[in-house]
């Protein structure tokens, strides 16, 4: 597995966030070191290695996040009052500060960077790192090889079949989640439905863009 670009959570930037009683702007953080190997914030990777480190409620802000940044890719606005009641929590008053801890935890693990009027906000997360792989129970330590080592085994067949049904689903309408859940479910192997997924992406964005 290669080591992720992200091991410890770092605190600086989070002194600068934009205070959220003003337009609140997400920008993309395109990372070359990391998105060609990162995967998508609602993928089920998120969920089973990332969940316990960043908390329920920072991984699905990420998650509305990623899908705002669908919509408008060169960024947006965030209603932050709407996301935040969205979430179960409170946007202002003495019980805003878990919608805040949750905004401050994606700079923490360096998913996110502050800017001058809100955040830049990674599109594909990295590989979790081994400080925060070994705090998971074993049972989860051995699924998350199958997540990250391609299988020899898968032929050439079975590649190209889970690269066609991905893109279909993709020009289908069905979103990222919906893609990997039903790889997985037809028996294609966690690493190669990952690989299929960013097949199928980089061709819809390069029909996409012409």
């Amino acid at each position: 597995m290669p080591p992720s670009p992200i091991d410890d959570p770092a605190t600086p930037e989070v002194a600068v966030l934009a205070p959220l009683d003003q337009p609140f702007i997400v920008l993309p953080w395109h990372d070359p070191a990391v998105d060609p190997i990162g995967f998508d914030p609602r993928s089920r990777y998120l969920e089973l290695f990332w969940l316990s480190a960043l908390g329920p409620t920072t991984t699905l802000l990420l998650r509305r996040i990623a899908d705002g940044l669908d919509s408008y890719p060169d960024g947006f606005e965030l209603d932050v009052a709407g996301t935040a009641v969205s979430l179960g929590l409170q946007p202002s008053g003495p019980r805003s500060q878990a919608f805040s801890r949750a905004l401050e935890r994606c700079v923490m693990f360096g998913l996110a960077r502050a800017h001058a009027h809100g955040l830049m906000v990674r599109r594909r997360i990295p590989p979790i790192s081994q400080r925060y792989l070994a705090r998971l129970p074993e049972s989860l330590r051995a699924v998350h090889a199958e997540w990250v080592t391609p299988t020899a085994a898968s032929d050439e067949h079975e590649s190209w079949r889970a690269r066609v049904l991905a893109q279909a689903m993709l020009a289908a309408g069905d979103d990222h989640g919906t893609v990997e859940r039903q790889l997985l479910a037809v028996g294609v192997p966690p690493a190669a439905t990952v690989e299929a997924l960013r097949w199928a992406l980089e061709q819809t964005y390069v029909a996409a863009t012409g």
